[in-house]
């Protein structure tokens, strides 16, 4: 059987997992409204497809796809969020809580946006989801997801990461089941954030936001050709599972942090952090070390977003995952999937 390999190469391999057909891709961004390369890439996606309905251009794209700006309040006032984090309300809890005319923007925001990519985990749900986030942290492109066995997601993770060979592309696994999944790419049958840093909040930087568009395009082209047929090749990849977070240190009775990221640790994302090594430096000068049990990666090492949240950077294992090859199988379905539709795009 011919595949294609890492290289671009044609390869024998073991017989591929046959998937359902991906008709159906959401394109999300200004989930965080201040997080603005995702934000301007939705912004000129809509742009493109409104030039090419006014010029009559006929779409020959054989994937639905729906650009969406997640939230626009936030996005208009380039905040965060309004009321509450959006990228928190998606757990299934939240999503079927009740409603009133007190109930914060953003939570029944996700209600909405579940309606329009959901419902969560029903077969009517959109076939893939990709949001993009921006991170202070210097963490180049990190594909996010909440399995390490979605054979869809890992598959475009290793497609970005050949073609982007410019950037650290890495994988990060937050180990969580579905009803507890906290994020807008948990409404999909498949989903993952696309995070890419160092970038300010508020602020668009021209590599960032290109290193996105080209992130988002990429994906695209590997689900039209996953679509079309192409067997894409397995292999090993690097995978980091989130294992805790470690706040910043903190005074005991005014709750003020007294430290900082140690320098010889800032900046450092997905460096192995050992026992003993610098962590933190206090306001005083002192030097505070790590003290886990045992060598851990850093990432979102001084992420701005996380002060509010207690989070100074997150620890994880990184370990290999083999990736089996995957195919398209026609007419092969999700179970119970009673079909696919065009979905709506949206601009608020």
């Amino acid at each position: 059987m011919r595949s294609l390999s890492s290289r671009g190469r044609p390869t024998m391999e073991r017989e591929p997992v046959y998937l359902p057909a991906l008709s159906r891709v959401a394109v999300c961004g200004g989930t965080h409204g201040n997080e603005l390369s995702g934000v301007h890439v939705v912004r000129e996606r809509l742009k493109e497809k409104q030039q090419r309905v006014d010029d009559e251009e006929e779409d020959e794209d054989v994937v639905s796809v729906s650009n969406i700006l997640t939230n626009p309040r936030a996005v208009q006032q380039c905040r965060r969020y309004t009321e509450t984090d959006l990228n928190r309300c998606f757990t299934r809890a939240t999503l079927s809580s009740a409603v009133s005319d007190r109930t914060p923007y953003e939570i029944a925001r996700s209600q909405e946006l579940n309606i329009l990519l959901g419902p969560k985990g029903s077969p009517q749900a959109v076939d893939l989801v990709c949001d993009l986030h921006n991170t202070t942290a210097n963490m180049g492109v990190c594909v996010i997801a909440y399995s390490d066995t979605d054979w869809i997601c890992l598959h475009i993770f290793k497609y970005l990461q050949h073609h982007m060979s410019d950037v650290p592309v890495r994988y990060i696994h937050f180990d969580l089941p579905c009803r507890e999944a906290y994020s807008l790419d948990s409404l999909g049958k498949h989903g993952f954030a696309l995070e890419i840093g160092p970038q300010p909040h508020g602020v668009v930087r021209s590599n960032v936001y290109t290193y996105m568009k080209t992130g988002v395009e990429l994906m695209l082209d590997w689900v039209r050709l996953f679509n079309s047929g192409t067997v894409f090749a397995g292999g090993l990849v690097e995978v980091y599972t989130m294992v805790s977070a470690i706040d910043y240190p903190r005074e005991r009775h005014t709750h003020n942090i007294m430290a900082a990221i140690h320098p010889e640790l800032q900046d450092q994302d997905f460096c192995l952090l050992r026992p003993n090594d610098p962590l933190f430096e206090t306001f005083s000068g002192a030097t505070l070390r790590y003290q886990g049990p045992e060598p851990l990666y850093a990432f979102f090492i001084n992420e701005c977003a996380y002060y509010e949240k207690g989070i100074a950077l997150s620890l994880a294992r990184r370990r290999s995952v083999e990736v089996p090859p995957v195919q398209m199988k026609s007419g092969l379905e999700h179970p119970g999937d009673p079909g696919t539709s065009e979905e709506e795009e949206e601009e608020d």
